[in-house]
């Protein structure tokens, strides 16, 4: 009866595949800022793969479903042998083989749960098991139903949820424990013993409001005015065997971005969340509340920096920095752009300049810390490669440099031209593990899909 109910989910919801192909909605959405964007409309069917006539390299597209969509850059996405991707969609969590282009679904976007029916949005894959994580949200009326964006990567609301696993080959799902209101988990620790995110305190303390500011639908939270409520908030984690949760680190600042070491169990980076001028952005700390560290101070008045993400080793963190920033869109126009890092054992800090025609909204790194990749903007369409190189000292032993920066240079190739895009939705580049690709999303041809781009050039 189990495996029936099973292949009745399936079923229903390779169903919805085929009708959302055929009847599109007219706005799309990036799942992690809310913005809304129009799916322009194309007769041309989308290629399956191709070489770039501006670059040279091969891209593939690895999703089927219109509107489907890899996962944010910091979100681990990856099997842990390297070979499969997992993405979502409108109607499901999905896996991809990296080598066959075989789709695999998953876990179906919504389910039912003790009559209920609910909606599953991915936190992201566990390092270790490869098993999914991911939070079951109710489902409260018909109508709420409809408005569903399906498997998104993070709730936006403050609805019933609980949080599970799923294993992948097996199709096991395992109940973790309950989130309260307001309590909010999305990222998972390398050993996957523990999930960690934030509270947020909505009970009037200390005569803070009682409801945040709340983006309307299709736009981005307005930062500054959710920033100056400085509404009371924790830490937190949640024990991934028993569903346990524990707060600590209490402040009013507005933390978020949560990502766990890929190496230390028990270390935690996240942000101040705001506008970043306001803010020190980012922070590491252990997870019993001690060994808060900023991870940059700034220098300059205007100085800004953020988006950050670990090396894979874990021994770096790295950051956009600006100093400083100019008016309008931090990536590029008129900014001072670096790729910085700040080595969380040494403190010694590395920049390596970009200039305007080499920012993107978001960097991420190779696993071998050899390579860096960005996505571009409005004014700098392209997915890019970039090569890093450190100056050389010239004064080698003249002075003491252990507190100086170590400053660098980056050499920049051009994969993918976006021009076709729309940066309502953010790309998102990722490195896969064999590091031969980089794994972006995009709505070129309309709907967003899923991509991947040769970091080798086509010799066809």
């Amino acid at each position: 009866m189990k495996l029936m109910m099973r292949t009745l989910i399936v079923v229903a919801a390779l169903s919805t595949v085929a009708a959302a192909q055929t009847t599109q909605p007219l706005q799309g959405r990036d799942p992690n800022t809310g913005l809304a964007f129009t799916i322009k409309p194309s007769t041309q069917p989308v290629p399956r793969e191709w070489v770039d006539k501006d670059t040279g390299h091969r891209i593939v597209r690895l999703s089927d479903e219109p509107n489907s969509q890899s996962l944010y850059f910091h979100q681990y996405s990856f099997s842990p042998d390297g070979n499969k991707l997992a993405f979502t969609s409108p109607t499901g969590i999905y896996q991809v083989d990296l080598n066959t282009h075989k789709i695999e679904l998953i876990l179906a976007a919504q389910t039912k749960l003790d009559g209920n029916t609910v909606t599953n949005n991915i936190i992201h894959v566990g390092r270790k098991t490869g098993r999914i994580f991911f939070t079951r949200t109710l489902v409260a009326a018909a109508g709420q139903a409809a408005a569903s964006a399906g498997a998104v990567s993070q709730d936006r609301g403050s609805a019933d949820r609980t949080v599970w696993w799923i294993d992948p080959l097996t199709k096991e799902e395992h109940k973790i424990g309950s989130l309260p209101q307001n309590y909010n988990v999305s990222t998972v620790n390398c050993d996957e013993t523990l999930l960690a995110g934030a509270v947020t305190y909505l009970d009037g303390r200390g005569g803070a409001p009682t409801a945040p500011v709340r983006a309307n639908a299709g736009q981005r939270i307005d930062l500054g005015a959710r920033w100056a409520q400085h509404l009371p908030m924790a830490l937190l984690t949640m024990n991934a065997a028993t569903g346990e949760l524990k707060t600590f680190n209490p402040s009013n600042d507005w933390d978020n971005h949560f990502q766990f070491s890929p190496t230390d169990p028990n270390l935690l980076m996240y942000c101040h969340e705001g506008p970043w001028q306001n803010n020190d952005r980012v922070w590491t700390i252990n997870v019993d509340g001690s060994n808060l560290f900023k991870v940059h101070t700034r220098t300059m008045i205007n100085e800004i920096w953020g988006h950050e993400f670990w090396s894979a080793d874990g021994t770096t963190s790295w950051y956009q920095l600006y100093t400083p920033r100019a008016a309008g869109d931090v990536a590029g126009n008129g900014s001072d752009c670096w790729i910085a890092g700040t080595n969380l054992t040494t403190h010694k800090q590395t920049w390596y300049h970009l200039d305007s025609a080499q920012a993107s909204i978001h960097v991420n790194i190779s696993r071998d810390g050899s390579h860096f990749a960005g996505d571009g903007a409005t004014p700098n369409p392209w997915i890019m490669l970039h090569t890093p190189h450190l100056t050389r000292n010239m004064a080698q032993g003249v002075y003491d440099t252990a507190n100086l920066i170590q400053p660098g240079t980056i050499d920049t190739e051009r994969l993918v031209n976006m021009a076709n895009h729309q940066y309502a939705l953010e790309p998102n580049v990722m490195f896969t593990p064999d590091m031969k690709w980089i794994v972006f999303r995009s709505n070129m041809f309309g709907p967003s899909y899923v991509f991947e781009v040769e970091i080798a050039k086509s010799k066809g």
